[in-house]
């Protein structure tokens, strides 16, 4: 049995459904940024505390900077989010939603003391919900269903043949 095909029925379903909870996660966040014509990382960067907040604030105060953050923020999400649910390159979109976590994760690390301006859901102590979600993300890279359900399942023949 192929090694992509190998899940029972129930691990399948639960790994695609992980998949689109987090693919929705990930584009509701990068639709309503960009719904909202006046969003901008600012504030979030200049809340930034840890050892990178001088970096989170130098992106900040740049305003160069600041406009690439905007955009790669907005349409990164995006991107990511549908990829994860189209089941399009999805392992690259894994990829690039760990790199959001954690970039987000390294701006507002979880600490005892860190108190920041955006409120947060609950009490943190170095494992919060960006940690949470890079983890269900590696599963998805280790445990990959878009080549079973999603459009990779297309596109992954193809671009074998080109090889």
């Amino acid at each position: 049995m192929n090694e992509l095909t190998s899940y029972s029925r129930g691990q399948t379903t639960w790994l695609v459904i992980l998949r689109l909870l987090i693919g929705w996660h990930f584009l509701y966040e990068g639709l309503i940024k960009i719904l909202n014509s006046g969003w901008t990382a600012y504030p979030y960067l200049m809340d930034s505390q840890g050892i990178f907040s001088g970096f989170f604030h130098e992106i900040a105060g740049n305003p160069t900077l600041l406009a690439a953050s905007n955009f790669i923020n907005i349409y990164g999400l995006a991107a990511v989010g549908l990829g994860l649910i189209l089941g399009c390159f999805a392992r690259i979109a894994s990829i690039g939603g760990i790199i959001f976590l954690l970039s987000y994760f390294l701006s507002h690390p979880p600490f005892i003391g860190a108190q920041y301006m955006m409120p947060t859901e609950g009490s943190y102590l170095w494992i919060d919900k960006n940690v949470i979600e890079i983890g269900a993300l590696m599963v998805l890279i280790y445990f990959p269903t878009s080549h079973i359900i999603g459009l990779d399942r297309y596109f992954s023949p193809l671009l074998k043949k080109r090889k």
